[in-house]
């Protein structure tokens, strides 16, 4: 097999069928971009087909390739805006308090230059897709037995339909940069666990997770106190694991956890062992040593330093004119990171306002 397709054993596919595929995958990319990754997945269908798999699982891998590439297309336009998902019952009327409170945390990220994406339902999907308005919003939604009504300010141009919810659940994960969820049913705690898992392991880059009562509403608090008497106590998770999320009743307040996580903190790359913090001021030698005083622990080795960018960020011409901070991370401590970064933007030198992430 040709070296453009890396991942893909040789004996895996007769000589005729791979030379098929590497033409095929040679037609459907740019030249120089992507060609070994589209092999990949035509050489994965065709090896479907060779190991007889089952008609369910052949119909399940094709319906939900079809729905990403839709839910690709749907988010592509707006791939350099910075996103916020909510989540939150599709059973919430209109005169609920926390109808309002999605209505009014969407509409002022809105104002600060975010999209806002839901499950494109009713309830707090509605909520929080008005608040944002129909320029401002972008919709996933599910396609169940009984027919929810859609949320009707997302025209068809801005929604999605899906029929699995892992599928749903990846792009509404996928594309933003923070997080609101509202009290909810099974699937709403579905939603937010999963977030809470993809945080504590690594899985997702670090980001602001906000669970929101209604104005003297005590679902969240509730369930926080049963994580972390039951969970913590139990020893399933750290006693300090839920410390990342912000628990709160305040619309402000979730819209400044949303916003003020990007004060200067803007991104990370992974470059071999060594993670790239790119920031949006440069910090003074003082305030690196009390990063290394206090967060020096998160280093597998050495400790946290200043650097420029390195040599695969040169390449790709990756956010070249940010500030840097260097380490290498210990793996096990991979949850623990959200702790340096609100150390970072608590740095004397962090740009005074916050202003919304690059993607």
């Amino acid at each position: 097999m040709s070296e453009t397709m890396p991942g893909i054993e040789p004996e895996s596919l007769p000589s005729q069928q791979a030379e098929m595929i590497e033409q095929l995958a040679r037609q459907a990319s740019a030249p120089g971009r992507n060609r070994a990754l589209i092999a990949r997945i035509l050489a994965a269908g065709v090896q479907l087909g060779l190991d007889d798999a089952d008609r369910l699982d052949l119909k399940i891998t094709a319906a939900a390739l079809e729905e990403m590439r839709h839910a690709f297309r749907l988010f592509a336009p707006y791939d350099d805006v910075p996103k916020v998902t909510v989540f939150g019952s599709a059973r919430t009327k209109p005169d609920d308090p926390g109808y309002r409170q999605a209505h009014r945390v969407a509409a002022a990220l809105a104002r600060d230059g975010w999209m806002v994406v839901t499950g494109a339902g009713p309830g707090i999907m509605e909520a929080a897709g008005s608040g944002a308005g129909p320029e401002q919003s972008l919709g996933v939604s599910i396609r169940l037995p009984f027919e929810e009504a859609p949320d009707p300010g997302l025209a068809e141009p801005n929604r999605v339909t899906m029929k699995y919810f892992f599928t749903r659940k990846l792009m509404l994960v996928k594309e933003s940069k923070g997080f609101v969820c509202l009290p909810g049913g099974f699937g709403t705690l579905d939603e937010a666990f999963e977030l809470l898992t993809l945080q504590q392991t690594g899985k997702a880059e670090p980001v602001p997770i906000v669970l929101l009562d209604a104005p003297g509403g005590g679902y969240w608090r509730a369930l926080a106190e049963f994580v972390r008497a039951e969970l913590g106590g139990g020893g399933f998770i750290a006693p300090d694991d839920l410390d990342r999320v912000l628990v709160t009743d305040s619309a402000d307040a979730a819209v400044a956890e949303i916003t003020g996580f990007w004060r200067n903190y803007d991104s990370l790359r992974w470059v071999g062992d060594r993670l790239v913090l790119r920031l949006n001021a440069e910090p003074s030698d003082v305030e690196v040593e009390s990063l290394n005083a206090g967060f020096g622990w998160l280093a597998a080795s050495g400790g946290i330093e200043r650097s420029g960018p390195l040599g695969p960020e040169r390449s790709d011409h990756d956010a070249l004119a940010k500030p840097r901070l260097v380490l290498r991370l210990d793996p096990h401590r991979v949850g623990d990171l959200h702790r340096l970064i609100r150390a970072i933007n608590g740095l004397s030198s962090a740009p005074g306002a916050a202003t919304p992430p690059s993607v």
